[in-house]
């Protein structure tokens, strides 16, 4: 199996562990597709939640999916920097219609300098009785959100300093 492929436009699909729709992101442009790896980029894109709502990103962003990690990284480029928003996930999978992960709940926010928090933690523990997460799947969320916040403090992947840079002009190449 191939990824998608480089300069198509797809959608991004969020689930719950239940197996529910949560998010929908309507268009991204691929940047590099491989089985395990997908960089994206987006720019005012609409959103559609699970209750139908609707909303449009507010600025450019560069998405990384990995398909043996569990989390996802968006780079948000704004005035004062790049922000991260991380999201502890299944590792993606892609098909014709989307990239599609299960959301975990568990989130890490990075600002500009790099610091950064955990997000979410009292949301995960409910969902977590919920929906009845295996403690297998508890150690693996918890394990890889040690591996996002070393990736953070190394500067690893999406953190290095150029990686947004360069992804988002290979993005705008796609969109004059």
């Amino acid at each position: 199996m191939s990824g998608p492929k480089e300069g198509e436009t797809i959608q991004i699909h969020s689930y719950k562990h239940s197996g529910n729709i949560h998010r929908v992101w309507e268009e991204t442009t691929v940047l590099k597709g491989t089985q395990n790896l997908v960089i994206g980029g987006n720019d005012r894109t609409i959103v559609t939640e699970s209750d139908g709502r609707t909303w449009i990103t507010r600025e450019p962003a560069i998405c990384y999916f990995h398909g043996k990690h569990w989390f996802n990284i968006i780079g948000m480029i704004r005035e004062d920097g790049v922000y991260y928003y991380c999201n502890i996930s299944s590792p993606f999978i892609a098909d014709n219609e989307a990239i599609k992960y299960i959301d975990y709940d568990l989130d890490i926010k990075v600002f500009p300098d790099m610091t950064f928090i955990l997000l979410d933690e009292d949301e995960y523990e409910k969902h977590r009785k919920e929906m009845k997460y295996p403690e297998v799947i508890d150690k693996i969320l918890w394990s890889n959100v040690e591996t996002l916040i070393s990736w953070i403090r190394q500067r690893k992947g999406p953190f290095a300093p150029d990686f947004i840079d360069i992804w988002y002009e290979r993005y705008l190449t796609y969109r004059s």
